[in-house]
């Protein structure tokens, strides 16, 4: 006797979701996949840092080539790296200075680690010299502390 139109086959009940033991496979398939795949990625995020302050250093490096390109002279270590978002007013004066700026988006950045870039004009290894002390802070260092000088990029 029929009491619906669907009738259950005792063989092969089924039933919604997933049981307790699917749910674990999954999850130890999980885990086994992060002890291979977690470690590949774990420590990147300071070598990311410290491409993006190279990348940085020789952005503002471009940017401040184009400025002597107008001006004939680089800005000076006390006009420091905002004469590329705003007009000096200390000498030497910029002759031709671009009303736009120097830099893409008109704001100066920062380092990775959040502090501003050390400019000096002139440089001590270079017609100026853009330096950056690493994750510490402090010159010297290696690692995620070492420095990132414009001098020695590549």
């Amino acid at each position: 006797m029929k009491k619906s139109g669907i009738q259950k086959n005792s063989l092969f009940h089924t039933q919604d979701g997933f049981s307790f033991l699917e749910l674990m496979v999954v999850v130890v398939i999980l885990g086994i996949l992060a002890t291979y795949v977690a470690p590949r990625f774990m420590g990147r995020t300071d070598d990311a840092k410290i491409v993006k302050a190279k990348m940085d250093i020789e952005a503002l490096g471009t940017a401040l080539d184009l400025y002597a390109l107008d001006n004939d002279v680089y800005p000076t270590t006390e006009q420091g790296l905002v004469a590329l978002i705003e007009k000096p007013s200390t000498e030497p004066l910029p002759k031709k200075w671009d009303e736009r700026g120097y830099l893409a988006k008109s704001r100066m950045p920062k380092d990775p680690w959040g502090r501003d870039y050390l400019y000096l004009s002139p440089g001590v290894h270079g017609t100026y010299d853009i330096i950056c002390y690493g994750a510490d802070g402090i010159p010297g260092g290696e690692g995620k502390n070492q420095d990132i000088n414009s001098w020695e990029i590549e």
